[in-house]
């Protein structure tokens, strides 16, 4: 039975994804800690590897980004950006098309440091990745939340499937009380 809470965002997931897509998909947003960051300033786009750690609600990211690093002057100019994860691709002989993936369309904003979100994410942040407190200690390193608008999901070659915000919550949320 569908939960009173989860609507129609949680009915067109459920049509268009299999139980087996459904935990493919929370698994490479619950686990994934490192991801494709695509930016852009003035029609210059970049793409780069970063570490993530997911936040809440479900499909959203921290990131601690340098403000050295030029994805993260581009942030500060266009806060639109895209986040891609994928399975890992260990098989050498599997196709990669196969492979499951996500590219999350969204926005990053800096979580003001002295406040309790900063503390908060930190606290998550390092929870997740313990080795990086000592960019905690430098200057130049910026907290900062990807906040998902919409998703794009490819559970293997053939398939894909578009989901915004609300829909990734209500899968969530469902997933959570099935377990």
């Amino acid at each position: 039975m569908m939960p009173a809470a989860a609507g129609s965002a949680y009915n067109a997931v459920v049509r268009g994804l299999t139980p087996e897509e459904q935990q493919t998909l929370i698994t490479l947003l619950r686990r994934t800690r490192w991801a494709a960051l695509a930016t852009a300033r003035d029609n210059e786009p970049l793409s780069s590897w970063v570490a993530v750690v997911g936040d809440e609600p479900p499909g959203d990211f921290l990131l601690h980004l340098s403000h050295l690093a030029l994805h993260t002057r581009y942030l500060f100019t266009n806060s639109r950006a895209s986040l891609a994860l994928t399975d890992l691709d260990e098989d050498r002989t599997r196709d990669p098309q196969t492979l499951a993936r996500v590219s999350l369309q969204g926005r990053i904003e800096p979580i003001a440091r002295e406040t309790a979100a900063y503390e908060q994410g930190r606290s998550r942040y390092l929870a997740a990745l313990p080795h990086a407190q000592v960019q905690f200690t430098l200057g130049d390193f910026h907290l900062m939340r990807f906040m998902t608008e919409n998703a794009r999901f490819v559970p293997g070659f053939g398939r894909a499937h578009r989901l915004d915000a609300g829909a990734l919550q209500s899968l969530f949320e469902y997933r959570q009380k099935e377990s």
